[in-house]
Order: structure tokens, then sequence, then C-alpha cells
């Protein structure tokens, strides 16, 4: 396909269309104080309007010579914590947080011309908790986690095939197989945005930023 193909393409892709997405008024003067509570909300709108996987997020790091990688991971939890995903401490970004714990999530909620974007310390769970957050997901989700050598170089599809299917059977003989390099992060925000798009593009980006006294909140420029 030549390039003027995919420009015409992208030329001619619509941004909330009417048909699928609804942009809802949002008056940052009601919003709750601190962001959590905001994006408990946020996130179970997204849910009843039909957003598909409201729970897939960007993640972004970036190694020990600062070049930056980014993937869609999980939410696997939002609390007083932190905002928490999984991964192997020996895949491409469990590595890059391990010489750089910091790191950005964003969400993407089309269906509402929604965003939010989170950016703060990332912290590795204890290998207990780690273990018991794998064993709480689905018998994929082990043995997905029991496949492992995430981010390796793998020398065929079939090779992938024969550990899958080894890894599928421990996690259905032993739901509380064990993965040691699993492991659990908490990222706990520094700064949480909300973006509410506008039909006129008078988008309303709300910022929550952490202080010594709390969160303040203020306005940015869309």
């Amino acid at each position: 396909m030549a390039h003027e193909d995919l420009h015409h393409m992208l030329r001619s892709q619509r941004v909330w269309s009417p048909e699928v997405t609804r942009l809802s008024p949002f008056d940052p003067d009601t919003a709750p104080p601190t962001p959590l509570l905001l994006f408990t909300s946020w996130f179970a709108e997204a849910v009843e309007a039909g957003q598909p996987e409201p729970h897939a997020m960007s993640l972004a790091t970036a190694d020990e010579d600062g070049r930056p990688d980014v993937r869609i991971v999980m939410l696997h939890g939002a609390d007083a914590e932190g905002w928490s995903f999984g991964t192997h401490a020996t895949s491409r970004k469990g590595r890059a947080l391990g010489v750089r714990p910091y790191a950005a999530l964003a969400f993407y909620w089309p269906v509402l011309g929604r965003q939010v974007r989170v950016r703060g310390p990332v912290a590795a769970a204890s290998p207990a908790e780690s273990q018991a957050d794998l064993h709480a997901r689905s018998t994929g989700a082990l043995a997905a986690a029991l496949t492992g050598r995430q981010s390796e170089e793998l020398s065929s599809l079939e090779e992938l095939r024969r550990a899958s299917e080894a890894a599928w059977e421990k996690a259905r003989g032993n739901p509380c197989e064990p993965s040691p390099t699993w492991t659990l992060y908490r990222l706990r925000p520094e700064s949480v945005e909300f973006f509410q798009g506008d039909g006129e593009r008078r988008h309303v980006r709300l910022e929550y930023r952490r202080t010594e006294f709390g969160w303040a909140k203020g306005l940015l420029w869309p």
C-alpha cells in the first residue's frame, strides 16, 4: 500500500463521531478533592457507556539511557497506595523500572472523549503480594506468566506453542503455581490529569498535583 493511500485514509477518519461518542460537559469546579475519586467515577461511566477494555492503559517507561518505551497493559487496581499493574521483573519494562522507577500511564475512553494521564514513581510490591495478585487472575493470565521469558528473542512460533501448552497444563493443574519473576508494581501519582473532549475543541483539562499539603487542582490550556 502506497503512503498516499495511508495519507488518504488518515484524512478520512473522524474524531469523536456522534454515532459512537457522547461528549458530556465537565465542570471542574464540581470535581472531588482527590483524583482517585474522580478516576473511579469516570471509570464507572466508561464501563456503563460500553467502552471496550476500559482497564487497558498505556504504560510509558525509560531505560537506563533515557530512551522511552510504551506499551498497553491492564490496570490491576487503584487505591490510596497507587495505580497497580503486573509484569515480569525480567521483562523489558521490568528492567526499565529497575533502573528508572518512574512511569506514566494513559487511559483513553473514546466513547466519552476522555483521557486520564497519571505520572509518578513506581515501587514493586512484595513477592507474596505479587503472587497473590497473579493467582487472583484468570487461568490464562497464570499460564501466560508461567510461559515466561517475556521480551526475550523467540526462535519460532512452534517454540512458543510448546512452552505455552506446558504452562497451560501447569496452570490448570495448580492454580497456585508460582511464577517467581512476576511482580506487582504500584505507581504513586504525583500528578493526574483528566481530559474531557469538547465538540468545539474547547477541551477541559483538569490536573491534580500532589503537594506537601495534599492535592492541588488547576486547569490547563487544551
